[in-house]
């Protein structure tokens, strides 16, 4: 495969890994969330397509199906392996320790890995496992010490969440992936995860619903600029300090997103984009207080 070389940017998180700031998301890259081989060929051909285009941080999930057709994009793209970043996160039914080592295995079979670079528990789920999710973050640390992840994390955990894992291992997640957009600034727990010293990751980064896209605002920056209104928004977030995670399974968007680090949106373009937030009324996602899917 030829492939581009990457412009994009590293993050130093708080255990002293890099990590890339712009990376690709494979959540609904596929029909559904079976591991068929259908839909590990379909994955591995848009995976190895974001590659292609200069990606070298793919963000997949057990719960995405996504993870052996990224293992095999990875696989067959020749890319060295200390050149790629590859994240995944734990399934809601896996929360209990026994289950987190076991799947934390079949991660990395599935990967083909010897080794992960992120790993994160996907929700908290306070109301389910008796609200333990603190025994399952012990068990994701285990694996750093293991040598079998680089960086533990966590998706979607609000203040609460991280000021009681935080005290009860002292031990602060490395990155928090949540619902952050133009729509949603989501700022109680960016504040949060700033103060803890841990990186803000956005999962959604142009909106849950896409909105955001079409928002008048963000288009007049985007037609003053002559760029693309994803790229206004990636360019927003990478202004912010954001890791973001964009999705799509076209290779001319992916090479659109990617090529938000020849410009700079001024003060003033920042501000009006800040002023989009709609507040809680435009969060999309699932309520991590409340949610309890598996």
């Amino acid at each position: 495969m030829q492939t581009a070389q990457s412009p994009i940017p590293e993050i130093t998180l708080n255990d002293q890994t890099a990590i890339p700031q712009l990376g690709f998301g494979t959540l609904a890259v596929q029909p559904n969330r079976e591991a068929t081989q259908p839909n590990i060929e379909q994955t591995a051909e848009i995976v190895g397509l974001a590659l292609q285009a200069g990606y070298r941080h793919i963000d997949t999930a057990q719960a995405y199906g996504t993870e052996r057709g990224v293992g095999k994009a990875v696989a067959a793209s020749g890319i060295p392996r200390e050149e790629l970043y590859v994240t995944s996160k734990l399934s809601n039914a896996n929360h209990r320790p026994d289950d987190v080592r076991r799947s934390f295995h079949e991660t990395l079979e599935n990967l083909g890995l010897e080794q992960l670079d992120l790993f994160l528990i996907h929700w908290p789920l306070p109301t389910l496992y008796d609200g333990d999710y603190v025994s399952t973050w012990k068990a994701v640390t285990e694996f750093v010490a293991e040598g079998r992840l680089r960086s533990a994390g966590v998706s979607n955990f609000q203040p609460d969440h991280l000021d009681r894992i935080i005290a009860e291992t002292g031990i602060a997640p490395a990155v928090n992936q949540f619902e952050l957009h133009p729509y949603f600034a989501n700022h109680a727990a960016r504040a949060a995860t700033r103060r803890h010293g841990i990186a803000v990751e956005a999962h959604s980064p142009l909106g849950h619903d896409g909105k955001p896209l079409s928002d008048e605002t963000i288009t007049k920056v985007a037609t003053a600029r002559e760029k693309t209104n994803a790229q206004i928004i990636l360019r927003w977030h990478m202004q912010h300090g954001h890791i973001a995670i964009p999705k799509t399974a076209r290779l001319e968007r992916m090479e659109q997103n990617i090529a938000v680090f020849d410009f700079e949106l001024s003060a003033e373009e920042i501000a009006s984009i800040d002023a989009l937030d709609k507040g809680e009324n435009d969060r999309v996602g699932p309520n991590p207080d409340t949610y309890e899917g598996i």
